[in-house]
């Protein structure tokens, strides 16, 4: 196991410990040790990453980079890479849109029946922005 594999799995360690203390500290009657347990998090966590991309690409000979950048292998990593970014943040940002359009569509629909077929659409636009992310994956992994 090389150093900057150790550098990581301990940052990754040390996340997983710091984001459920930060949870615990979290209250809602002290604002205080809400807005300080954030911080924490925050600097452990861009601290960590700092660490671990300093490790990564630091040591290391510039024949040895340049010859894994021409590696059709590195192209493959980054494809999956690109693919698994493209779903988690395309079904992220859609759960935020049905989450705030579904709510909203409940409440109208309670006050007007009549309204169902009209916020139906706007609850699968926001749908459509995860699917749309797929596709896109899909794509992408087709070109692998």
């Amino acid at each position: 196991m090389t150093l900057a594999t150790k550098i990581i799995l301990i940052a990754a360690l040390i996340l997983s410990i710091i984001i459920p203390f930060g949870y615990y500290l979290i209250g809602e009657k002290n604002k205080k040790r809400y807005k300080r347990s954030i911080g924490v998090n925050a600097f452990f966590f861009f601290g960590c990453f700092v660490v671990a991309s300093i490790m990564m690409l630091g040591g290391g000979d510039v024949q040895a980079a340049e010859s894994a950048a021409s590696d059709p292998g590195f192209a493959t990593g980054l494809g999956y890479l690109a693919a698994a970014l493209v779903t988690g943040l395309s079904c992220i940002g859609g759960g935020i849109a049905v989450a705030s359009a579904a709510s909203a569509a409940l409440g109208a629909i309670s006050e007007d029946s009549s309204v169902l077929g009209k916020s139906l659409i706007f609850v699968g636009l926001a749908e459509g922005v995860c699917l749309y992310g797929l596709i896109i994956s899909f794509m992408i992994l087709g070109n692998l």
